[in-house]
């Protein structure tokens, strides 16, 4: 059987977009209440019951967590134009190792706008 879990996770940072045009209000520091939603796919381990361990999935992504939260995320390798897109895509790549069952990510940074990224 196969089965979708999702795992979310929220903080807090700041950015700008560089690559907006002038006069943009995005090009000034601003900041978000991101979240951030992983999504498995795979199939249900008959013995345990699930696709994935949740705590797993979370310790895999707390070192990604410590860098993002309450910080500028202009100043992290890699995100130098943070983009809900390209944050998407760039914590997918972080995770595929330790979590292979990682399926999309997904990032929220408004009540109102996300993207999602699915390889």
């Amino acid at each position: 059987m196969r089965c979708r879990i999702t795992k979310s996770f929220t903080f807090d940072s700041a950015h700008w977009l560089p690559k907006v045009p002038e006069g943009h209000k995005c090009r000034h520091m601003h900041g978000h209440t991101y979240t951030v939603v992983l999504g498995l796919e795979g199939e249900i381990d008959p013995e345990l019951g699930w696709v994935q361990d949740f705590g797993d999935v979370s310790q895999a992504f707390a070192p990604l967590y410590e860098a993002m939260d309450h910080r500028c995320l202009n100043e992290i390798g890699g995100l130098e134009n943070p983009t809900a897109e390209l944050m998407a895509v760039w914590i997918f790549e972080k995770l595929q190792v330790p979590l292979p069952a990682l399926a999309d990510v997904e990032v929220q940074e408004t009540p109102t706008s996300r993207a999602v990224y699915r390889p």
